[in-house]
């Protein structure tokens, strides 16, 4: 490997790496604005300057400059010094004086950059220049006086997002970051750019005002809008969530979130349960915990198990569908499923219903093929994941299903099961050239598993895979989904599915946990609603049982690769709500079935002893599983009925979504946006 020196201290370093990154080897911290290690290089702020030799008398940009075998580095010459502080004098001279009001105040990088190369005084005695304000959307507020033209928020929405909206216009002093259309942003991943700018000009405008970083409690937990599992960080202020910012996890989704995963917060505290009712002559009333859950166990022990039924929604974590499954196994209930979209996978080896490549893995491949999925609203931070290799020339991906502006060129191969079937035999180049793809993948999506054909769809997808040498890859939409299926929350021998349970005459008792994307209409059972929000199951209740929600709980979720990942609590349930598992556990007691554990850790203790893969946590099988592609499915008619995406509202897919005030303007703005595009 070269080698380097860094202020004295020789350094080694991987071959292609700027100055900037083997100054940071070194332990030197070297100022920056517009340098971002996931954004190509810019060059703007002049800010990273240092002396290098050989090479010219003069500071040079650290971060635009390969870095070469027996270069000599410095970072705290005078001359090094003189540049910064004046490059830092330039930067402010615009800059208006507005830190006390500021939404960035207290973690700013200008600010804090400012304190250690500004002057204490001005010789600026000109007129500042201001810039008027751009409209962004709903999520992201402008102040562009502040702006230092990084060009931070133009790279990534540009490179990462796949979204050309932002742009710089002008030139010399009159330069300007803008929306080229005086448009919203059209990303899932447009407030991204809010953490990428080091000054105010990009803040949050749903949190504008409401607090200043030192108030908050921040908590690392795990985003549970989508089956990813990205890891995120949640700030609370007393009883109340003020913002989701993404921690790093380079494993799942590098340092990016989707904008619900940030902005759908507010629907933490509207429209919540936060006490239990029972239905009295066809009215809703409040009620004591121990009058709910008595009428609920009357409930339980006067009904045949055979005309039970539990079915899991998409937010729930381990320990409650554990709990459930223990509590109603014992007075043998065999109709629980955690699949309340229909989806057929659940029994088998866990190999079948698992992101084996895992997320990052994917990246690996060279060839994809996505069958009834849209990653782009399914999973944004994976989308932006193939978008790289993409760009970088390294992936080529093909597509059978809906045809959806994905940000990345594919070839679309089809739209329903006929194209997935005859896949092997099509003299398309893509299929040609897959034959001789070194590190293929499929990806089945929820939108292909979901049909009334899809045992079918699923033995011609395992038949694809198994030609092409493909990697199994399955990508999930509910965050629960997979932690279900590895506890077994499925029919057991003789059990209905959610959607037989969900029909006229198909349970005398149905108990919803979280479970509000299941169409009910038809039903006629007594349901017994356990969850967070006033949705669609609470709607239909008959007993309603308050419980946490994901912020107000400790638990874990498993992602769609199959990676154990805990969530922490942030702030307590609302309320008179309780944590899902100690409901039932309370519930157990009233109906004579006790479970056997008093506490959190003596139900994980339980679940580890039971399904030891809970046990590794943040584990992730580093090779793809072999998967038995001969187990898969099972031969069948197939229907000529499209594949549809799973998602089809991004901004409204479940119910602390359908609560918020702030996914609620987002998908209004969506809906336009696409009648628009119609037209």
């Amino acid at each position: 490997m070269p080698i380097a020196k860094v202020d004295g201290v020789e350094v080694e370093f991987e071959p292609g790496m700027n100055v900037l990154q083997v100054c940071e080897l070194a332990g030197k911290e070297i100022p920056r604005f517009c340098y971002h290690e996931r954004l190509s290089i810019a060059g703007n702020c002049r800010m990273c300057l240092v002396e290098v030799k050989p090479g010219p008398p003069k500071p040079q940009a650290s971060c635009a400059l390969p870095a070469a075998e027996g270069q000599e580095i410095f970072t705290d010459t005078p001359m090094v010094k003189k540049a910064r502080h004046g490059v830092m004098e330039f930067l402010l001279i615009n800059h208006p004086l507005d830190c006390p009001i500021c939404d960035q105040g207290g973690e700013c990088d200008l600010q804090d950059q400012a304190m250690g190369y500004g002057r204490d005084d001005s010789r600026y005695a000109e007129n500042k220049r201001a810039v008027e304000e751009k409209y962004m959307g709903p999520l992201i507020k402008t102040v562009m006086t502040r702006c230092i033209q990084c060009t931070r928020c133009v790279r990534f929405i540009t490179e990462v997002a796949g979204v050309p909206d932002i742009g710089l216009i002008s030139r010399g002093e009159d330069v300007e970051i803008t929306t080229y259309l005086d448009k919203a942003v059209a990303s899932e991943l447009s407030a991204n750019v809010i953490d990428l700018c080091p000054v105010g000009a990009l803040t949050s405008k749903p949190y504008a005002f409401n607090a200043r970083p030192w108030e908050l409690k921040k908590t690392e937990s795990v985003d549970v809008m989508d089956a990813l599992g990205s890891a995120i960080r949640v700030d609370a202020r007393g009883p109340a969530v003020l913002r989701v910012l993404p921690r790093i996890n380079e494993a799942v989704n590098e340092e990016w979130i989707s904008d619900k995963t940030r902005y759908a917060v507010d629907g933490l505290s509207r429209q919540r349960l936060d006490r239990p009712f029972v239905r009295e002559n066809g009215k809703l009333r409040a009620a004591t915990w121990a009058e709910a859950l008595d009428v609920v166990a009357a409930k339980v022990r006067s009904t045949n198990p055979d005309r039970i039924g539990v079915i899991a929604g998409d937010l729930q974590d381990a320990e409650s569908m554990k709990a459930a499954k223990d509590l109603f196994g014992s007075l043998g209930v065999t109709s629980l499923d955690c699949r309340q979209d229909g989806m057929v996978l659940g029994h088998g080896a866990r190999e079948t219903w698992l992101f084996n490549s895992s997320i990052q893995g994917l990246e690996e491949a060279d060839y994809i093929l996505l069958v009834g999925s849209n990653p782009r609203l399914e999973a944004p931070v994976l989308n932006a994941r193939i978008r790289k290799r993409w760009l970088a020339g390294a992936t080529r991906v093909g597509v059978v299903g809906e045809a959806a502006d994905l940000t990345y060129g594919y070839e679309h191969l089809g739209a329903g099961p006929a194209s997935l079937a005859g896949l092997a035999k099509s003299k398309s180049d893509f299929v040609k050239r897959l034959r001789e793809a070194k590190a293929p993948a499929i990806v089945i999506g929820a939108g292909a598993l979901n049909r009334p054909d899809s045992l079918a769809v699923l033995r011609a997808a395992a038949d694809v895979a198994k030609a092409f040498g493909m990697t199994w890859n399955v990508l999930h939409s509910a965050a629960s989904r997979v932690g279900g299926l590895d506890l077994g929350f499925v029919p057991a021998e003789g059990g209905r599915s959610a959607a037989e349970l969900a029909a006229k005459g198909g349970a005398d008792l149905l108990v919803l946990l979280g479970a509000d994307e299941i169409d009910l209409s038809k039903s006629d059972a007594f349901v017994v609603y356990l969850g967070t929000h006033g949705d669609a199951g609470a709607h239909r209740a008959d007993v309603v049982l308050p419980g946490a929600a994901y912020t107000e709980k400790n638990g874990l979720y498993v992602n769609t690769e199959g990676r154990v990942q805990m969530g922490f609590r942030a702030v307590f349930p609302k309320g008179e709500a309780r944590e899902d598992w100690a409901i039932l556990r309370a519930l157990s007691e009233r109906v004579g079935a006790t479970l056997p554990y008093d506490s959190l850790d003596q139900l994980r203790a339980k679940l580890f002893a039971d399904h030891p893969s809970f046990g590794r946590i943040g584990y992730v099988a580093e090779t793809p599983a072999a998967v038995d592609f001969a187990a898969l499915g099972a031969k069948g008619q197939l229907s000529d009925a499209p594949f549809a995406g799973a998602v089809r509202s991004f901004h409204l897919t479940n119910p602390i979504a359908r609560a918020s005030v702030t996914m609620a303007e987002c998908a209004q703005l969506a809906s336009g946006a696409a009648k628009i595009a119609a037209e």
